[in-house]
């Protein structure tokens, strides 16, 4: 074959390179057709799976709204249960207050009571009656301040403890709870002296009883019988008609007013009864009450009272309050007075050199009827001494001793 061919057939066989224009133009080609893919994959997607995404997107969101919602009502629900139970609680701790309050001043109303049964109607506190008392009386006006007792800090009120739970609903729960504490420490105080009170009253019975008694017994002792005493006149009494409740401590009270009454009658009868020393100093009988040697006849006789051995012109005294009914010259007596002291008691002071009193004027006890002497049937100076009830002579020396009794 001629080289001519050879030559021509080589070339058409040889690959032309590409140049740099080529390339970058085929590049730019491909990333369109990329983001074209993109796009049009993405927008399939877009189209197909778009009702689906927002659905569960809003989904999503009413779900967390449910949540939210639900935990809110749940806080609220919590925050009105907690205001109801601190309303309730304000007014629980209005009404113990209240009760406190009422409590007090019954509690004074009785330690004012137990002051005058006592005698001692300025006394304010049980520590003088009553040394186990746990607490000092109550004191100070009806206005009742719990926290004023025994120097404690006043209490807070409730508008006081509702302001402070808004501000601070844990200090307002505490401070709730202390104030809880201490209206209940109040509370036991106050039974604590309501006992206290109740054991001084039934003291003040018992002694009260045991004088009556003691008295009633003395009486009887000396031969009288207090109903004798039971038709004096009594003092003015009135008033409405209140029946007793049935308070423990409002009957317990009447009775020790009753046995007080009694004691006071029967100190009163007491009073009267002619038991003080007719001479000043000791006393020295020279002759008792009873039968004796008569100093005249020297055969037995009665002696219808006692000698007492006295200086003449010593002062004799009343043994008591009464009236002067005889002061004159009797028989036996000699110059004799005589003092009636009701009741059917009446004492006799005979032999006396002079007189110092006189019919109908009344005598205090210790008052001076007159003087030691030895008129009428006396063998010397000294005092003949008689009491007797009903008109029947007694033996002195019972109402003597009995000064000692009382």
């Amino acid at each position: 074959m001629p080289s001519s061919s050879r030559k021509s057939s080589s070339t058409a066989n040889r690959v032309v390179p590409a140049g740099p224009a080529s390339t970058l133009r085929s590049r730019l080609l491909a990333g369109a057709l990329a983001v074209a893919v993109a796009w049009a994959g993405g927008a399939t997607y877009y189209l197909v799976f778009h009702d689906e995404v927002l659905a569960r997107f809003v989904s999503q969101q009413s779900a967390l709204q449910y949540g939210y919602e639900e935990r809110i009502g749940t806080l609220r629900l919590q925050l009105d249960r907690v205001t109801m139970e601190q309303a309730a609680s304000r007014d629980g701790l209005a009404q113990r207050m209240a009760e406190l309050a009422r409590r007090q001043a019954a509690l004074e109303a009785r330690q004012a009571a137990i002051a005058t049964l006592a005698g001692d109607p300025g006394a304010a506190t049980l520590a003088a009656p009553v040394s186990e008392a746990p607490e000092p009386a109550i004191k100070g006006p009806s206005t009742f301040l719990p926290g004023t007792l025994s120097g404690a800090k006043p209490f807070p009120t409730p508008d006081a403890l509702q302001l402070r739970t808004a501000a601070d609903p844990a200090s307002g729960r505490q401070s709730a709870r202390a104030v809880e504490g201490r209206v209940a420490a109040l509370e036991q105080r106050l039974d604590g002296l309501a006992e206290a009170q109740s054991r001084v009253l039934a003291t003040i019975g018992a002694r009260a009883g045991k004088g009556a008694q003691r008295l009633r017994g003395l009486v009887a002792r000396l031969g009288l019988d207090p109903a004798r005493y039971e038709h004096e006149r009594p003092a003015g009494i009135g008033g409405p008609l209140v029946p007793l409740s049935g308070d423990a401590f409002a009957l317990s009270l009447s009775e020790v007013q009753r046995s007080l009454a009694e004691e006071a009658h029967l100190r009163r009868i007491t009073a009267a009864l002619p038991v003080r020393r007719p001479l000043s100093g000791d006393l020295s009988l020279s002759s008792n009450f009873g039968p004796r040697l008569d100093p005249f006849t020297r055969g037995y006789a009665m002696h219808t009272g006692m000698d007492m051995r006295a200086e003449t012109g010593e002062p004799a005294r009343a043994t008591a309050a009464g009236r002067i009914t005889v002061a004159e010259y009797n028989g036996g007596y000699g110059n004799m007075v005589e003092v009636d002291h009701g009741h059917g008691l009446v004492t006799r002071y005979a032999h006396l050199s002079a007189f110092d009193v006189s019919p109908g004027q009344w005598v205090e006890p210790g008052t001076i009827v007159g003087r030691v002497g030895s008129t009428g049937r006396s063998t010397g100076s000294h005092l003949h001494y008689e009491t007797r009830i009903d008109g029947e002579p007694v033996d002195p020396v019972r109402f003597l001793r009995a000064a000692d009794v009382l």
